[in-house]
C-alpha cells in the first residue's frame, strides 16, 4: 500500500508505503497474497488491507504530516479483485470510533475474508458460461469490453454465488478493491467507477450501466448489490469524520472515485487522444487513449478515467522482460550496452528478417515458440546474433501495432 501527498504544484511533499509480507507478518502472505493449493485460487486478506491502512495512516501521523491541509484525496487499486461486505456492514463501517483503529471495527464486516484478486484464474467454467448466456465471446466483448476473463469479477462473484449461495445471501455490497479502499475513507459504500468497473464483464461500456444478461447469468440479486456506477472523476462526498476525530483531516476535505491501476496509469501518464504508452515488464502491458474502439477477442475495451465519453484500450503480452533478458543473454553475454550496440548495427526492418519469440503460452495472441522467417519468407531455425537481436524487439513491438490496430487505434502517417 502506497500513499503520496503532492501540492497544488504537483510536487511530492511526502511519500510512504506498507509492505504486506514484511509489516505484516501476522497474514503469512507472500507477495501479499494466498495461492491456494490448486495453483489456480489466489486470493488476499480484506483486514490486512483495512490494517495496511490504519498502519500507514500510524506513520504519517507520528512524523508530523498535517493532514488539515489535505484537501482532496483519490486513490487507485489492483483491478478485478472484489470484497463482499456483510448484511449490516455498513452502520458499523459509518458508526465506527475513532478511538479505534479501522480493522478492530471491521474485523466482522467481511463475508468472504479471503478476497478473490488479479492472480485468480480458477473460474474457467463460470467464463464458459456467461460467454454462453450472451451469445458467444464476440458478443460479450462488443457489450462489455472483453470476452470472459477467468479473473474478471462477474465470474469471481458467480464462482462465490454457485459454491457459497448462503455467504453469497449474507452479502449486502460488493466493492472492487479501488471502491472498497475509498468507501472506508467515505464512511459508507462508495460507488464502483466506470473505468474500473470496466474490467468486470458487466458493464456496457457504450451505456455506462450494469448489463442486466451479465448479472442475470452471474448470480440473483446483484445489481442491488453493486450499486449505480459513476464517472472515474466523481466527486463523492466529504471525508468520513472518523478521520477529522482520530487524524485531523478537514472535515471539508472531498473524496474523489477510485479507479483501477491500469486506468490510473493513463491518468497519470497524462495521456490524450492518440497517445499510446507501453511498460516494458515481466509482461509487456499497452495502453492508449481511443475514441472509436472495436473491441475484440483479444485485449481490452475500458472506460476512459478522465474522459467518460471516450476508451482506453487495454493489451497485455506475457513474453515481456524476461524474453528479452534471454535474448541478451544468449546474443549479447548478458548485457544490456551489447544488446543496443547490437540493435544499433543492423538497419530498421531488418533486412526482411522477421521473428516471433514466445517462451511461454503468449495472451495476445495465443501462440507459444520462437518463429524465424527470413527476407523470402522460409522459416529458418536460426539468425545471426545481431539479426536475432533487432528481430526479438521488432516482432515485439509490430505484435503491439497490429493488436492495437485490431482494437481500432489508427497510426498517424
Amino acid at each position: 500500500l502506497k500513499v503520496i501527498a503532492i501540492d497544488e504544484q504537483l510536487r511530492v511533499i511526502y511519500e510512504d508505503n506498507v509492505h504486506f509480507d514484511k509489516d505484516l507478518p501476522e497474514f503469512k502472505t507472500q507477495g501479499g497474497v494466498y495461492i491456494h493449493s490448486d495453483r489456480l485460487t489466489v486470493t488476499s486478506p480484506v483486514l490486512m488491507w483495512v490494517k495496511a491502512l490504519d498502519m500507514i495512516l500510524e506513520k504519517m501521523k507520528s512524523s508530523g504530516f498535517n493532514f488539515s491541509q489535505v484537501r482532496a484525496l483519490s486513490g487507485a487499486g489492483q483491478q478485478h479483485g472484489s470484497v463482499y461486505w456483510k448484511k449490516g456492514s455498513i452502520q458499523i463501517l459509518k458508526n465506527a470510533s475513532p478511538e479505534l483503529p479501522l480493522h478492530q471495527s471491521l474485523k466482522g464486516c467481511f463475508s468472504v475474508s479471503d478476497s478473490p484478486i488479479w492472480m485468480d484464474s480458477s473460474t474457467t467454467s463460470q467464463c464458459r458460461a456467461l460467454e454462453k448466456a450472451v451469445g458467444g465471446a464476440q458478443n460479450l466483448a462488443s457489450a462489455t469490453g472483453s470476452r470472459a476473463y477467468e479473473r474478471f469479477t462477474g465470474n469471481q462473484i458467480a464462482k462465490i454465488y454457485s459454491q457459497n449461495p448462503e455467504v453469497y445471501k449474507q452479502t449486502e455490497r460488493i466493492s472492487l478493491v479501488s471502491s472498497f479502499a475509498a468507501s472506508l475513507f467515505l464512511g459508507t459504500y462508495a460507488p464502483i467507477d466506470y473505468s474500473d468497473g470496466s474490467g468486470m464483464n458487466l458493464l456496457q461500456i457504450w451505456e455506462k450501466t450494469w448489463s442486466k444478461p451479465c448479472l442475470d447469468a452471474c448470480a440473483p440479486g446483484l445489481e442491488e448489490r453493486l450499486g449505480f456506477p459513476v464517472p472515474s472523476h466523481s466527486v463523492l462526498g466529504p471525508i468520513s469524520p472518523y478521520y477529522s476525530q482520530r487524524y485531523g483531516f478537514s472535515p471539508d476535505c472531498k473524496i474523489v472515485a477510485f479507479t483501477g491501476d491500469n486506468p490510473a496509469s493513463l491518468a497519470g501518464m497524462r495521456l490524450q487522444e492518440g497517445d499510446i504508452a507501453i511498460s516494458l515488464g515481466t509482461s509487456d502491458t499497452l495502453f492508449l487513449w481511443i475514441q472509436e474502439p472495436t473491441p475484440a477477442l483479444e485485449g481490452h475495451i475500458l472506460c476512459n478515467p478522465v474522459d467518460s465519453q471516450t476508451y482506453m484500450a487495454l493489451l497485455c503480452f506475457k513474453n515481456g522482460s524476461l524474453m528479452r533478458e534471454r535474448i541478451r543473454d544468449e546474443c549479447a553475454s548478458g548485457s544490456w550496452d551489447e544488446f543496443s550496440k547490437a540493435l544499433s548495427s543492423t538497419v530498421a526492418g531488418n533486412s526482411g528478417n522477421l521473428g516471433f519469440y514466445f517462451d511461454v503460452m503468449e495472451i495476445t495472441p495465443e501462440a507459444v515458440g520462437i518463429h524465424r522467417f527470413n527476407r523470402d519468407n522460409q522459416k529458418v531455425s536460426r539468425f545471426p546474433k545481431e539479426v536475432e537481436i533487432r528481430a526479438l524487439v521488432e516482432g515485439q513491438f509490430m505484435a503491439k501495432r497490429i493488436h492495437a490496430e485490431k482494437l481500432g487505434y489508427k497510426v498517424c502517417k
